[in-house]
Formats: C-alpha cells, structure tokens, sequence
C-alpha cells in the first residue's frame, strides 16, 4: 500500500527553504509512530533536511543526481524503482515533487491552520473521502491543526 504522509498549511505549504515552517510536536510523534518500521521513499532535499537518517525505518531516496549517494538510504531512480525497493508497504514522505509521481491508495495528512510563506506546495486532495479526524486547537505560538486521514 502506497501512502501519503505530510502537513499542509491551509495554502498548501508544506516546506520553506527545506524545513518546516512550523512545529507541532504531536505531528511529529505521528509521523514517526506511522513510519517506524517501513520503507520511506523520500527526494534527496527531504532526506538531506534530516540531522541523520531516522531509526527503524527505510530511507528510499529518489534523486536525479547519479553520483548521490548517502550512508543509511537506498537509491532510486524512478518513482517505479522506488516501489520496487520498497515492496508492498510505502510511506512517501516528500516532497512536492515526490509526491506528484505517485498515486497513494491512503493520505494520513496533518492539516496545519495557518497560512505561512514557503517554496514548496501540494494542492489540496480533491474527490478523497475523510475517514478519521482529531482537532487541536492553537497553543501558545503553535496553530492549531487536524490529523485526517483521507482514503479514494
């Protein structure tokens, strides 16, 4: 199963000069409880905003760069390659660009409520049928957001 995981701002924004341009804790106890143990296909501007490769999990980097090579990751060429490294279970993680060369079957989205400048944008999921979701508001200079997952 191939599935999305990813905070988007409420104007789509997901990243500005390769990091985050918030910082939800929680979301990021999310992510690491829904990847550990799974093959992640990330782009190389994803794995390089990473301190370090994260434990228990599969680092598939998909790059155009054939001379990039990195400890803890595994390449791929093509979004094919990618799955085929991966096997059956995919979590792909970013960013903009990695995210239009694959149709995912499950999105298990942070909605962040904030409209924050940055340089790297995914549109909103269109025809997709909310089936899970957990409000939290704001706190102190954190927005509020919204764990949803989204299925076809």
């Amino acid at each position: 199963m191939v599935t999305f995981h990813l905070a988007r701002a409420d104007n789509g924004v997901i990243g500005v000069e390769g990091r985050l341009p918030w910082h939800l804790p929680a979301d990021l106890k999310r992510f690491k409880a829904q990847t550990l143990g799974r093959a992640m296909i990330m782009g190389r501007k994803t794995f390089d905003s990473f301190p370090a490769p994260l434990p228990g999990r599969r680092h598939i980097v998909l790059t155009r760069d054939r001379n990039w090579a990195a400890a803890g990751t595994e390449v791929a060429r093509s979004a094919e390659d990618a799955l085929a490294l991966a096997g059956d279970d995919a979590a792909v993680i970013g960013g903009a660009e990695i995210f239009a060369l694959f149709t995912p079957e499950r999105i298990e989205l942070t909605e962040v409520h904030c409209s924050p400048m940055g340089d790297a944008v995914v549109s909103a999921f269109e025809g997709w049928r909310e089936i899970a979701r957990e409000d939290h508001p704001a706190e102190g200079d954190r927005p509020a957001y919204s764990f949803v997952t989204l299925v076809q």
